[in-house]
């Protein structure tokens, strides 16, 4: 039974909309995980101090693991393992062994140095812990989870090497397990343990989302091995390629980081609200952007490499359309029904009403840049199968700058000019609540990105023309679309509000839902009266066995 479920989500996938329908697949069921995960800590603890506490601890790991982790990213290492492996499997092994040495090595000096300075670095990076009783606690817990970046940046060395073989279903698989084990240490470590038990739970799902990638690579004799035989000049290569894009990574890291940070310096719960919002809003970037700009990539790399550029600009064309054509309604529909989505996934045990209304108010500002983060996503793949990094470095820095500076003058702003505040929190109908701040981090965060996608997307256009026209006809049909759907769906919440009892969370959710099925009905009827031609892709291939379709030429040549 267990060797044919590894032979199962080791199968080999071919084809762009097969790929990334099937990794939407596996991203859906590892955000309903997320869902499941954010749902017990919401239950247990509520927006409060505790849990505050737990996710601050993930701030030092998480920026080691997007800068000396993304130096062994596939969307880095593909490109590289491709070329090796295309001169012979012994080429490909004696590379992958170099890269995994300097990594393993590098990993234990970096997480060692974080270990030992943990004291002092905690209370300079989240100060509102500094004279905190719960300091001690942070500190633990960060330290425990210094072994997440370590588990993940070799998961995503080995990831690498699943993708070259077009083994999605493992690569897609990984975050389905590493929620499995946050969810063991909510149920399971935290009674015995207390907070450090959270903090063991997702360094065991880290593990996870390494291992689940082991047999696989075991099975083709790739699994890599700590040599003395070290080729400097790959690992120079690499790190010329790798360091613009930890810098990019980090960028965002910092930025997110910044206004962790500032959300510790305000009521109790913020950095809570703040991380569920943006767990929430991650939905639907995860499930199409990424899965989209990974299905793509490895086929990005092979076309660029092969000259191909009309077919390279093609792949990206239908791409970003049918990443638009799905996260343009999920958006939409996502602001109409924030307080029913936050309600239902969030609200139970100690996550109360006030809970609620802030996180939904955070999630549906944070909503407005999903579209935005998808199409980031692509555009960063497309530059990196190019093997131009210094683009999106450029780009995310600046970016980064524009998330920090908007986040500490609207706090400002918010504290400081009383209309202000009154027109965020009418606007989003939280007047009258404590500790709505929050909600301008949301907001700065959104207009960085959204700064971020212009230039991103002005670039690319730039060097590839013709790219905008057929993007933007895709994008004026799932707006309109979306924007009647969105109508539809506010006044379906009107007359469900009639019919279900809005005081329990079964009726918040019926209403939500049939709300949301009426919105969705509209939306489809008024893009078969526009003949949306995604529409009649997506139906074609939902249509089709997709684990069995035919696939393309240029998809699985090698080089």
């Amino acid at each position: 039974m267990v060797k044919k479920w590894f032979a199962t989500i080791g199968k080999e996938i071919l084809g762009l909309h097969e790929a990334a329908y099937l990794l939407a697949i596996f991203a859906f069921l590892s955000q309903v995980l997320a869902l499941v995960r954010d749902k017990l800590l919401a239950y247990y603890f509520g927006a409060g101090h505790l849990l505050d506490v737990y996710y601050a601890s993930f701030r030092i790991p998480d920026l080691i693991f997007v800068s000396v982790g993304s130096l062994v990213s596939a969307s880095i290492l593909l490109p590289y393992f491709i070329q090796r492996f295309e001169h012979g499997k012994e080429e490909g092994i004696s590379f992958s062994n170099s890269i995994f040495t300097v990594f393993f090595a590098l990993m234990v000096v970096v997480s060692g140095i974080a270990y030992i300075f943990a004291p002092w670095l905690v209370p300079h990076l989240v100060p509102g812990f500094a004279n905190d009783s719960s300091l001690p606690e942070l500190i633990l817990s960060m330290r425990i989870m210094l072994l997440s970046p370590f588990f993940l940046g070799l998961s995503n060395l080995f990831s690498s090497l699943t993708q070259m073989n077009h083994r999605f279903l493992v690569y897609a698989a990984s975050p389905v397990v590493y929620n499995i084990g946050i969810i063991i240490g909510v149920i399971f470590l935290y009674p015995i343990f207390g907070t450090h038990g959270l903090a063991v739970g997702v360094a065991f799902g880290a593990f996870l989302h390494m291992i689940i990638q082991v047999p696989f690579i075991m099975s083709e004799k790739l699994l890599p091995r700590i040599t003395r035989i070290i080729r400097w000049n790959d690992v120079r290569n690499i790190l010329f390629t790798a360091l613009p894009r930890m810098i990019t990574l980090s960028a965002n890291q910092i930025a997110s980081f910044v206004l962790v940070s500032i959300a510790s310096l305000m009521t109790a719960g913020s950095i809570s609200i703040f991380t569920f919002a943006f767990n929430l809003q991650s939905f639907p970037m995860t499930i199409i952007g990424a899965s989209y700009s990974s299905a793509v990539f490895p086929t990005l790399s092979r076309l660029y490499v092969k000259g191909n550029i009309q077919e390279f600009l093609a792949k990206m064309i239908v791409s970003a359309q049918h990443i638009i054509f799905w996260s343009m309604p999920i958006s939409i529909l996502f602001i109409v029904l924030r307080a029913q989505i936050v309600r239902t996934v969030l609200g139970a045990g100690r996550f109360d009403w006030a809970d609620t209304r802030l996180t939904a108010a955070a999630f549906a500002l944070f909503t407005i840049s999903t579209i935005g983060q998808s199409l980031i996503i692509l555009f960063v793949r497309a530059f990196y199968a190019e093997g131009k990094t210094a683009r999106p470095l450029y780009i995310n820095a600046l970016s980064a700058s524009v998330i920090i500076g908007s986040g500490y003058f609207l706090t400002q702003a918010f504290y400081l000019y009383p209309t202000f505040r009154y027109f965020l929190e009418d606007l989003l109908k939280i007047d009258g609540q404590d500790g709505t701040a929050v909600i301008v981090l949301a907001l700065a965060y959104t207009i960085g990105i959204m700064l971020n996608l212009v230039l991103h997307w002005w670039m690319f256009e730039r060097t590839y023309k013709g790219f905008t026209r057929p993007v933007l006809s895709t994008l004026f049909h799932s707006f309109s679309a979306s924007v009647i759907m969105g109508y539809a769906t506010f006044l379906s919440l009107r007359i469900f509000a009639g019919i279900f009892p809005l005081t329990k969370v079964w009726g918040i959710f019926l209403q939500g839902l049939c709300s949301g099925i009426v919105g969705l009905i509209v939306l489809v009827l008024v893009l078969v009266i526009l003949q949306n031609k995604e529409l009649m892709v997506v139906w074609k291939t939902l249509h089709s066995k997709i684990w069995k379709a035919s696939v393309p030429p240029a998809e699985v040549e090698h080089l």
